[in-house]
């Protein structure tokens, strides 16, 4: 696909690692930043893929019920373990089930931290591809 678009944005949340061994299973908070990116072929006649206040307004739907909360009490979260690459796919298909035909979603990425982070690829390559 031609086009790919980049939006960034975040939210801050306390979370524990269930069945963890470390420190990561005490209950600790980040201010999470999430990069979405997304493609597809076309431009409307305005030459755009898709406006960024309406990427930035759908990216921050999928985060708004996460933020300032306790993730582990959060569905679906309430039952999979709240980690980075558990977030980055659950937001990536909030993100998904919303966009117009011929978008898609590349990758999103959680940062948890400003040197670690995790990316969900809906469509992949693997690390093995």
């Amino acid at each position: 696909m031609p086009y790919e678009l980049l939006v960034r944005d975040g939210f801050s949340a306390a979370h524990r690692l269930r069945a963890y061994k470390g420190k990561c299973e005490q209950l600790h908070g980040h201010n999470w930043h999430v990069d979405l990116r997304l493609a597809g072929n076309d431009l409307d006649p305005a030459g755009m893929l898709l406006d960024f206040g309406d990427i930035k307004r759908l990216l921050g739907e999928a985060l708004r019920d996460l933020d300032h909360t306790y993730l582990n009490d959060v569905a679906p979260f309430d039952t999979i373990n709240p980690s980075s690459e558990n977030l980055a796919r659950v937001i990536a298909e909030r993100v998904a089930a919303r966009l117009p035909a011929g978008v898609r979603v590349v990758s999103l990425t959680t940062w948890e931290s400003d040197r670690c982070a995790a990316t969900y690829r809906p469509d992949g390559p693997g690390p093995n591809a």
